[in-house]
């Protein structure tokens, strides 16, 4: 049970990583951000449509390994008209998740889930962290690029 698990999960991240959802510009942007791993090199630009304190629209562009390709797209897809304090706990809880810190009260992650596995991978924690120390950056208006160091 543990293995089939681990294999449906390898191929959501595979999935999300050879065609990320919502990858490309987003013209009605009005938050974005850029993000950098200098360990292997990922770079990301997320854009953020935020209305009020809902987040209506996310997209990213950029080049990165699989795990922070396959992050950025399930970011995306989890932040579509999310609000923005919530978006700030799925932070938390996905920063927890990675770190072995999650706990029963952390926000629910659903499908993002599917990254936990990546804590097994002590070097990998910041492919997968890069989108959303970006997202963060991003709802902050941060101007000066973000990086995983």
């Amino acid at each position: 049970m543990i293995a089939e698990l681990r294999n449906l999960y390898q191929e959501v991240i595979v999935d999300h990583s050879r065609r990320p959802r919502n990858f490309g510009p987003l013209p009605a942007a009005n938050r974005q951000a850029e993000g950098f791993n200098p360990l292997c090199g990922d770079r990301l630009n997320l854009h953020l449509q935020v209305v009020g304190e809902i987040i209506r629209e996310a997209r990213f562009e950029g080049v990165g390994c699989a795990i922070s390709t396959a992050s950025a797209s399930l970011l995306t897809e989890a932040l579509k008209n999310c609000r923005v304090a919530d978006a700030e706990a799925l932070f938390a809880s996905f920063h927890a998740m990675l770190t072995g810190e999650h706990q029963a009260s952390d926000a629910p992650l659903g499908k993002l889930e599917v990254l936990a596995g990546v804590r097994e991978f002590p070097g990998r924690i910041k492919c997968a962290m890069l989108a959303w120390h970006t997202l963060r950056a991003a709802l902050q208006q941060a101007e000066q690029p973000v990086s995983t160091e």
